[in-house]
């Protein structure tokens, strides 16, 4: 059963941008760390919050994505622009459109 990540973070004034960028780095080798689907918005309304949400073909493949050198390298790059303020919610998977 495929696994999902919803996931919010807050990041600090005029950083969102460069969050986003660093977020989209790496979306080329999702697909063969297990990844089905990644998706990085942001609202108009809202300059400070980013919003992802994953699908992954198990979470066993989510969590070993995390420990990829490029995610770990991403994420230290990221933190320092973020205020520590993260949402998450796991899911199970049950179906939809574009899976």
């Amino acid at each position: 059963m495929p696994y999902g990540y919803l996931g919010s973070m807050r990041t600090r004034p005029g950083c969102r941008d460069d969050v986003v960028a660093i977020l989209l780095s790496g979306v080329e080798g999702l697909r063969e760390a297990g990844c089905e689907l990644y998706v990085v918005g942001v609202s108009d309304q809202d300059d400070v919050t980013i919003w992802v949400t994953e699908v992954w073909r198990s979470k066993e493949h989510h969590e070993a994505s995390l420990r990829l050198p490029e995610t770990r390298a991403a994420i230290g790059r990221a933190m320092p622009m973020l205020t520590g303020e993260f949402t998450s919610q796991e899911l199970t998977v049950v179906g939809g459109l574009g899976l």
